[in-house]
């Protein structure tokens, strides 16, 4: 399916004169019709306070001819552009485009691209007048770090563990995937051991560590935490989080937290004082049944719900969140989706809004993203949360087209196991996930191939070239990539419990060289290429092994391939010829070379 034939528009600079506009602003959008797709008339169709106005558009020769000099090309720009003026009369704007044809035909153009039938406005474009989040957050490449898998110091040796710990040796223990003990083997990872592999991290183009929960706890992975005021003495304590932020900060890194806005534990200090006390001020913290039990999240008993009908939560929790901000940049909101709904409350979007604007306030460029494990789109597109952790639109697809056969991976609790589906399904879905956000919000959403909370993408792809071929797609669509810490060495996984599996800082056997030298190259790739970090997206081809797109500044183009087996050359007319970026063979007049296995290649055109 060659798709650079159809008119396209995005949110990109290419395409909008405005990335930070403020309410009432106008700004100007751009809708490039390729030349060999004829049309007499172009207008933007948007709803202002809810009622649909059309605004005609006009050809708009200056872009072509700046485009033509700052590309220093002598061919010319063969396609017509657009250009259309429109003011932001409301805090989120929506628009898509009416394309007439010579023979009368009209086609829509909206962000789930080219149609010839009438469709609801949830994949209309949409530019946002909220606060903007900071540059460095759409532009970071995070390194997420499970603190008791990563690295151990000197120091763990002497800390005593808890009763109800289970002591694991960090190279020899196997870790547990499901049943009893799960959550209580120890392998003694603290924060001083993260200092000692900064290098490493640093070394794979990372700039931003993600660190899942540092509060004490009565599991390994901390999101039952017992006080959101201390670093468990089990990760070195407070002192230790200081010198971790300090490095991290000196090499002009980033540090990230994660937070549970959802629930706490079980043990915590808020929990036991309204447990033992129904005339607590802190009962009216978490929810209760009519026999006076309290709710859990999804049931599990070690994580009582928080209710943010509640004075007194919002309080707290923008306390906790501000009094860590000298040392965090930032935080994941774990169970963002679930924050604030319950039963007949869904208070999601208004608690999002009230923490973003407290981080505002303390720290303006601060990073608050949501995890979210299925359709987010909703939730975004607010003043709350700047993205989410992208797993429905691009995890998930991901996975369909790349799983290895028979692979053991469990699909993040879809019955059945990953099915196996062809480029063509990936392609819809990204597009529609990616068609019912504004492109601010898919540009500061996550990409993750794997995460401790699902299956490690080696053991769903099955191969080395397939991970490749996983890699070049994070690295290059929009959106900030996600590392988790040990993918870059090939770690295996069938689940997120045995994905945990400690660093193989010892253990060269388990550490594939290869892997590693592409995640360094095509994450260092992304960070200094421009285009990859900021430009449109275009999509060129796509077919059951192919998907090809390119990313677009004014100043640059740049054309990814990416197979998931061998296949024929492909070409793609009018692209002209391109410089090699990765995968090491030049592209000649447009044409997709052929290759015998699973592949990424990235070019730069001229």
């Amino acid at each position: 399916m060659y798709l650079l034939h159809e008119p396209h528009h995005d949110g990109s600079s290419l395409y909008v004169s405005d990335a930070r506009p403020s309410p009432g602003d106008k700004i100007s959008l751009w809708v490039r019709v390729p030349a060999e797709f004829l049309v007499v008339s172009v207008h933007a169709r948007t709803t202002v306070d809810g009622e649909p106005r059309f605004l005609e558009a006009v050809p708009d020769p200056t872009i072509a001819a700046t485009l033509q000099e700052l590309r220093g090309s002598s061919a010319g720009e063969p396609d017509t552009w657009w250009r259309v003026e429109l003011e932001l009369h409301n805090p989120v704007t929506h628009y898509r485009f009416y394309l007439r044809r010579p023979d009368g035909e009209p086609l829509w153009l909206t962000a789930a691209g080219l149609l010839d039938h009438d469709l609801p406005d949830a994949t209309d474009f949409r530019i946002a007048t909220y606060e903007a989040p900071a540059d460095w957050v759409r532009d970071a490449v995070i390194y997420q770090i499970f603190p008791d898998r990563f690295a151990r110091s000197a120091a763990a040796d002497g800390r005593e563990l808890p009763d109800w710990a289970i002591a694991c040796d960090w190279d020899t223990t196997p870790v547990i995937g499901r049943g009893p003990g799960t959550a209580e083997q120890i392998f003694g990872g603290d924060l001083d051991g993260i200092i000692e592999h900064l290098d490493h991290i640093e070394s794979l183009g990372a700039d931003t560590v993600y660190l899942t929960p540092i509060f004490p706890a009565r599991s390994n992975h901390r999101y039952d935490a017992s006080t959101f005021d201390a670093v468990d003495p089990l990760l070195g304590g407070d002192e230790a989080l200081g010198r971790l932020a300090d490095a991290v900060h000196a090499r002009g890194m980033r540090l990230v937290g994660d937070i549970t806005t959802n629930h706490c534990g079980a043990g915590h200090e808020w929990f036991t004082t309204a447990l033992a006390d129904p005339d607590a001020p802190e009962r009216a913290m978490f929810y209760w049944s009519p026999d006076g039990d309290y709710v859990s999240w999804n049931g599990v008993r070690s994580l009582p719900k928080l209710n943010w009908n509640a004075e007194l939560t919002r309080e707290r929790m923008i306390g906790v969140l501000r009094r860590w901000l000298p040392m965090f940049d930032g935080w994941r909101v774990d169970v963002a989706n679930m924050t604030g709904r319950y039963r007949t409350d869904d208070l999601t979007h208004e608690v999002a809004a009230n923490l973003r604007a407290a981080l505002s306030e303390t720290a303006p460029e601060a990073m608050f993203v949501a995890e979210h494990m299925h359709d987010s789109t909703s939730d975004l597109d607010r003043d709350g949360w700047q993205g989410t952790m992208n797993y429905g639109g691009f995890t998930r697809p991901v996975w369909t087209w790349l799983a290895g056969p028979d692979t053991p991976a469990e699909f993040m609790g879809v019955p059945g196991g990953i099915p196996a589906r062809g480029g063509e399904s990936a392609y819809a879905t990204i597009r529609a996930f990616g068609g019912r956000v504004s492109w601010r919000s898919l540009q500061h959403s996550w990409l993750l191939l794997d995460s401790h909370d699902a299956a490690r993408i080696r053991t769903v792809t099955g191969s080395n070239a397939r991970q490749i071929a996983a890699v070049a797609l994070q690295a290059t669509l929009p959106g900030p990539p996600m590392i988790f810490a040990g993918s870059e060495f090939g770690l295996t996984g069938w689940n997120g419990e045995s994905s945990r599996t400690p660093m193989p800082w010892n253990r060269p056997g388990d550490r594939d060289e290869s892997i590693l030298a592409a995640y360094r190259a095509l994450l260092g790739l992304r960070r200094s290429c421009e285009a990859l970090r900021t430009g449109g997206l275009r999509w060129a081809y796509v077919s059951a092994d192919v998907l090809a797109f390119l990313r677009e500044t004014a100043t640059e183009t740049v054309l990814v391939a990416v197979r998931r087996g061998a296949g024929d050359a492909v070409a793609l007319p009018g692209l002209g010829s391109g410089t090699a970026l990765f995968g090491g063979v030049d592209l000649v007049d447009g044409v997709l070379p052929a290759v015998s296995e699973a592949s990424a290649q990235i070019w730069r055109l001229v």
